[in-house]
């Protein structure tokens, strides 16, 4: 892995991470066009961790909150204190933990299949094209009345299951979940926060089974500078992404990544078959 090449992926892994267009995919067509190999499983992994770290730095308040108030309710269960009603933070760690199971058993359940997908670009291509229809879609046909206290347990079962089909490369994570939460009325700000907070357990978990991956086969681990460079791009790169996103939903200009994504798409299919 040369400077060149750690510092493209590194800011792709943060753009693309956050921005709806497929992290996966992008960095699946970039390592084609570099012809990097899966001896460099450490170093996108740990592109992972680094967009890890962006979400824990722009949501970090929130993380704090959900985190005290969630073992203070585990606290009163243990202890047989009356509980009365749940906090806000309360009921979103909650509907994220429900949320992953759905994320945990597709992932777990399909993982060969999903990764088979990657040895040909032209399922990458198509699940560009799809994700761009579904943040089209879902801008124009998205409701908006629920805030957290209205979000229900189908509400985050759903948008989890939709987090679990995002393993697929080109399907975008944050765009499946965001058009997830659209559709079932979520408000924006809500739909951007539940999003990403409930990327951290789905995002961690992959992690750890990636680096697990990588130590059981043999593959080699080595942390230079261009990894570290990488690394702190993808971090720095993520909070601006993640703030972009959120100000760029607000102004109900989703659909802009759909052209996108198309376009990449059209592209990315027609350059396999000629």
């Amino acid at each position: 892995m040369n400077w060149i090449e750690a510092i493209v992926l590194g800011i792709f892994q943060g753009v693309a991470e956050f921005l709806p267009i497929s992290s996966s995919g992008h960095l699946a067509l970039l390592q084609h066009m570099f012809g990097i190999t899966e001896g460099n499983l450490f170093f996108t992994e740990m592109l992972h961790f680094g967009t890890l770290i962006s979400i824990v730095i722009v949501y970090f308040e929130d993380v704090k909150r959900i985190v005290i108030e969630f073992l203070s309710l585990l606290g009163n269960l243990l202890t047989g204190r009356k509980i009365g009603d749940l906090t806000d933070h309360q009921r979103l760690g909650l509907l994220i933990i429900a949320g992953s199971v759905p994320t945990a058993i597709i992932g777990i359940t399909f993982e060969d299949f999903f990764e088979s997908l990657y040895t040909s670009l032209i399922p990458i291509g198509i699940a560009l094209l799809v994700t761009g229809f579904l943040l089209w879609f879902a801008e124009k046909k998205g409701t908006e009345n629920k805030d957290i206290q209205k979000m229900s347990l189908v509400d985050s079962l759903i948008i989890g299951t939709f987090q679990g089909l995002a393993i697929i490369p080109g399907i975008s994570r944050s765009g499946s979940t965001i058009v997830a939460g659209l559709l079932r009325g979520l408000k924006k700000p809500l739909t951007t926060e539940f999003s990403f907070l409930l990327a951290l357990p789905a995002t961690f978990g992959a992690f750890l089974m990636g680096i697990i991956k990588v130590f059981k086969g043999g593959d080699g681990v080595i942390v230079n500078t261009p990894l570290v460079v990488g690394v702190i791009l993808s971090t720095g790169v993520g909070i601006v992404s993640i703030k972009a996103l959120i100000k760029i939903l607000n102004r109900n200009k989703l659909h802009y990544f759909s052209y996108y994504l198309w376009i990449v798409g059209a592209i990315t299919i027609i350059s396999q078959l000629i």
